[in-house]
């Protein structure tokens, strides 16, 4: 280890800052995030630092460094990018025993600034000792989207009631489980959420009663795991995925999905698809009722989003009916993201006023609708489970009005790697859904905005045919650019 890993107290400390231009502006933004005094020393100093200084939160000396500008100093920074001048700062401040960084020159250094993940009170620093900085600023790029916005308020949050939980729960081992419990329950959840009155009361109940028979009582979080993508999953959904003892899933979940799944928690599969339930409904409610009656964190992990045509709201009603504690995380539902990877606008100002989401059947065949309301040719429709009914769906838009030139798009395996786009007609929408193939799980998109999804499936299958036919790379690109 090259350097040891230290967190520095710099309130109030006076920090001298020699240079004015951008490498001093962002050690000086900081500098004061952790309320060091600052003084800058420079000839001149760019805009931010003099509006600083105009605000009297920054010190200023308007020259070239001088070795006495470090008595009484903690750090120095050198920040010129000029050799000699930064040369000239490390020296001085090693003979008076001042830590100084030169930024971007280790070998000038006693001290390497690291990459920061700020969540305060929660501070992560990623140093690669100065050999590599771009990788420590693509690790900290990594860890800042795995960790939640409000890390640093659940912090603080746990602060502000330790000496409650120390003078309730004298042991020293069971405050230790009671911590654990509490940053991977619904109360820790619920700050992050942004929800912290109703999670100090809940924190309040959890230290007052017998902690212990409370975290017995088991939790569910009903989680939308989005159209397949792993990519869409939201990062409160791979905090319960994460955190979970038992994982409850349908045959929309892809196992690039299931891999953010923590590694040793129970997987119960219950899919179902058209005439093959794997699991009744009853039976799905049944088993998260059981589960989370064990004390367990179960998430039941649906596709798309769990309260469009996910039933999610069923299963709401029975845990809650049944005293167990429901988090409901939302996820990008098929048809936003369907469209989206299809190309295909579900609005657009020339061409789709609203849209209208429509499940395609039930459990008695084709759903019921207000058909002639969907005959609007100013509108977008989005069929969920509809490829079986295709042709019921065309001849009732039909025989409410709407032409049978309108464009349709089917859209299967959205967002994945093996998805398709098949665009068409409403009056061959059938055939077409017939002549397809259709195994995955798949939309149909209804109204004028459809035919967006023809370029991009045209350009798709040019590509496909100019390479079967070996033309070459810059050929293809041509072509299909001319499309």
């Amino acid at each position: 280890m090259d350097h040891f890993p230290i967190f520095l107290s710099l309130k109030g400390q006076r920090v001298i800052l020699v240079g004015g231009g951008e490498l001093a502006t962002r050690k000086l933004r900081l500098l004061r995030k952790a309320e060091a005094a600052v003084t800058v020393i420079a000839p001149s100093a760019c805009t931010e630092i003099l509006e600083l200084v105009e605000q009297g939160v920054v010190g200023y000396q308007e020259r070239k460094f001088k070795d006495e500008d470090l008595n009484g100093a903690s750090l120095v920074f050198a920040a010129t990018d000029i050799e000699e001048v930064d040369t000239a700062v490390s020296q001085a401040a090693r003979q008076r025993g001042v830590k100084v960084n030169a930024v971007d020159r280790p070998e000038l250094s006693d001290f390497i600034m690291p990459a920061i993940v700020d969540r305060s009170p929660i501070v992560i620093g990623i140093s690669s000792g100065g050999s590599a900085p771009i990788l420590a600023r693509n690790l900290r790029e990594k860890i800042e989207g795995l960790l939640p916005p409000a890390l640093g308020r659940l912090a603080s949050f746990a602060d502000s009631f330790r000496g409650a939980v120390k003078g309730t729960i004298t042991s020293g081992g069971d405050r230790r489980r009671f911590w654990e419990n509490f940053f991977d329950g619904p109360v820790a959840e619920s700050v992050l959420a942004g929800r912290e009155v109703f999670a100090r009361e809940r924190m309040l109940g959890l230290i007052n009663l017998n902690w212990k028979e409370k975290n017995a009582a088991g939790h569910v979080a009903i989680v939308g795991a989005g159209p397949g993508d792993p990519d869409l999953l939201t990062f409160r959904a791979m905090r319960f995925m994460q955190q979970a003892d038992v994982v409850v899933y349908d045959r929309l979940i892809s196992d690039e999905i299931l891999d953010y799944v923590r590694r040793d928690a129970d997987r119960i599969y219950v899919g179902k698809g058209p005439g093959n339930h794997s699991k009744t409904q009853d039976e799905i409610n049944d088993i998260l009722v059981q589960e989370a009656s064990k004390g367990l964190r179960v998430v039941r992990l649906k596709g798309g989003d769990p309260f469009v045509f996910g039933r999610g709201g069923e299963e709401m009603e029975v845990l809650q009916a049944a005293g167990i504690e429901v988090d409901i995380v939302p996820g990008i539902t098929a048809a936003i993201g369907c469209a989206a990877a299809a190309a295909v606008p579900l609005t657009h100002r020339d061409h789709a006023s609203m849209v209208t989401f429509v499940a395609g059947q039930n459990g008695d065949g084709i759903a019921e609708a207000d058909w002639s309301g969907l005959a609007n040719s100013r509108q977008t429709l989005v069929f969920y489970m509809g490829v079986s009914k295709a042709n019921n769906i065309s001849a009732k838009l039909m025989l409410n009005g709407l032409s049978g030139e309108t464009p349709v798009a089917i859209i299967e395996n959205g967002t994945r790697p093996d998805q398709r786009v098949l665009p068409g007609k409403l009056s061959g929408l059938g055939e077409l859904t017939e002549n397809s193939a259709i195994t995955g799980p798949a939309l149909i998109v209804i109204g004028s905005v459809a035919a967006f999804a023809r370029q991009q499936d045209l350009r798709q299958f040019a590509t496909e045919y100019l390479e079967n036919n070996k033309a070459s790379s810059s050929e293809r690109e041509v072509a299909v650019a001319r499309l």
